[in-house]
């Protein structure tokens, strides 16, 4: 939108005139709305196909009755389960509409115009809105295989650095990095800088050098690691996440965080979530087929994939990615385009129910052979 159709850029906050807003993958009632078709599939947002398991359903279920009350604006319980679980203090937690919202939490608690944050090439789209929506200046390392260079992004690391964002696995092209690299790097920083880790799809890795960085934050006392509900556990529509850091970070971040962030269902569904085990591995068992099922059809295919971790992968087509997209949208299959991470040959697929991913192979068969 131009100045002219937008009279109100003139009084707001200079640095949003350049903002463009986070578009999320395209829902299936909005599909079928369009183009007036049935039973669509949806593969673009990396959501669990098996939804929330039966522990999170009853919490749910055992709230129903006290809508009419707010939340706990501290998450006590919550706070209390996510501490146990990962054997840290309950001060160390802030929990988040989404860790979405704790991303937003951290730029408005560190950043401001005048200083930078660092960010890779090809990461999530939310690290350079949460910088710059708050006027801070973003710098962005070139990638190295289409994941995180670290020793570039180490190089962008100045006096003005306040934050630097790691996605472990990387959304979206679901590369990852090694534990000794990246303990190293952390440790490189200086202590003026906040590292953030986004662990969203920690659950889904099984390589045994991936690091779980929530095991480091005692040892760094600038680092923040990140997790959701919205991927292996399934409350993708509760919005519910979290971070983990030294507790007098989590107190600035905690006096940043709107009061009642987090809604009672998302706390009491994500609290009885945390140690429903049996769901994640479910969820992790049928990504992993899933994920077997669609690299094995893009070998027979010939069509080339960035070897992913994470509930996704990366479709290489070697052509523009754009009218193969709408195609599969006329046939019903809902896929990510990720032109705007600069990636314009690239889909991005997320791993669904067998059936799911079985409509979406030959749908692509049918797109690419027309």
């Amino acid at each position: 939108m131009t100045q002219a159709d937008n009279p109100f850029l003139d009084i707001a906050a200079p640095w949003i005139a350049g903002l463009t807003p986070y578009v999320p993958g395209k829902p299936v009632s909005e599909l079928e709305r369009e183009l007036g078709i049935s039973d669509s599939v949806k593969l673009a947002s990396n959501e669990n196909p098996l939804g929330p398991g039966a522990k999170a359903r009853e919490a749910i279920a055992a709230c129903l009755a006290e809508l009419g009350r707010y939340p706990d604006g501290g998450g006590f319980d919550l706070r209390r389960a996510l501490a146990d679980h990962h054997r840290v203090s309950p001060a160390a937690i802030t929990i988040g509409n989404g860790s979405n919202d704790v991303l937003d939490i951290i730029a408005r608690a560190f950043l401001q115009p005048g200083v930078e944050s660092v960010f890779s090439e090809y990461s999530f789209a939310v690290y350079p809105i949460a910088t710059q929506s708050v006027g801070a200046t973003a710098r962005v390392a070139k990638a190295r295989d289409f994941g995180h260079d670290l020793d570039a992004m180490s190089n962008l690391v100045n006096a003005r650095t306040r934050v630097v964002w790691i996605a472990n696995p990387n959304n979206p092209t679901g590369t990852w990095l090694a534990a000794d690299e990246l303990r190293s790097f952390i440790g490189s920083l200086p202590k003026t800088c906040v590292v953030v880790v986004d662990e969203a799809y920690t659950d889904y890795v099984s390589e045994p050098d991936f690091p779980d960085a929530t095991h480091w934050v005692e040892t760094f006392s600038n680092l923040i690691v990140l997790r959701t509900f919205s991927k292996a556990h399934g409350l993708a529509a509760l919005r519910v996440g979290y971070g983990i850091s030294d507790p007098r970070i989590a107190d600035l971040l905690n006096r940043v965080r709107q009061p009642f962030n987090v809604n009672a269902l998302a706390q009491a569904a994500a609290a009885a979530a945390i140690g429903d085990r049996d769901h994640v591995r479910a969820s992790v068992e049928l990504n992993r087929a899933g994920m077997k099922q669609l690299t094995k059809a893009f070998d027979e295919m010939g069509l080339g994939y960035i070897p992913s971790v994470g509930n996704f992968v990366m479709l290489n087509l070697g052509r523009p990615a754009a009218p193969i997209n709408d195609a599969l949208l006329r046939l019903g299959v809902i896929v990510r385009p990720v032109g705007n991470y600069g990636m314009p040959n690239h889909l991005r697929i997320s791993i669904g129910l067998e059936q799911e991913n079985a409509r979406f192979i030959a749908a692509l068969k049918d797109v690419l052979a027309a």
